[in-house]
């Protein structure tokens, strides 16, 4: 078995009413990373608060209140138009109501209408991901179809990989330093 875990600013919370939903946040900003709860409106255009001081290229939502709904995830690389689900292994999707067709500032990120991560009255969770030099890197590549692939630069080693295709269906791809 293996687990990867995230704590943010020691497990201690606080209330952000940076944007029209009021959050809770659990925010280290040295590592880039933000742990926030909402409870959803299902109002096309509301805000919540991240409190990453950064524009998150990533996000990762899950709807901890209704069974069967997907992990949505945003990524800056298929933009605030189309999504991904983090747990199957579909192509990017387009729906204006996930993101609002709206990127994300350096202090909220944008909602639409759509029940799994703007469900009026449920309990919504976001993994809020920001770049950080020489720590953590979010893009993308393009597959040349030799053995030894495309090298991509980072500017630093990475201990932790996630990857999916996007342009067609494909499982997600996990690679860490500690299983090799």
């Amino acid at each position: 078995y293996v687990a990867w875990n995230w704590k943010a600013n020691g497990g201690t919370t606080s209330s952000n009413t940076d944007g029209s939903i009021t959050s809770t946040v659990q925010a280290n900003t040295d590592a880039g990373f933000s742990i926030v709860t909402y409870i959803g409106n299902q109002t096309a255009g509301a805000t919540v608060g991240h409190g990453l001081s950064a524009i998150p290229k990533m996000i990762i939502f899950k709807n901890r209140s209704v069974a069967g709904n997907g992990w949505i995830v945003y990524h800056e690389v298929v933009d605030q138009t189309d999504f991904l689900f983090l747990n199957n292994s579909n192509a990017r999707a387009d729906n204006a109501n996930r993101f609002n067709d709206t990127k994300p500032t350096s202090s909220v990120f944008s909602l639409g209408a759509d029940g799994n991560i703007n469900d009026s009255g449920e309990d919504i969770l976001a993994y809020c991901f920001a770049e950080i030099e020489g720590y953590s890197k979010m893009g993308s590549y393009t597959g040349n179809g030799s053995t030894d692939g495309t090298f991509v630069y980072l500017g630093f080693r990475p201990a932790w990989i996630l990857m999916k295709r996007i342009n067609s269906t494909g499982n997600w791809q996990l690679v860490d330093n500690r299983r090799v």
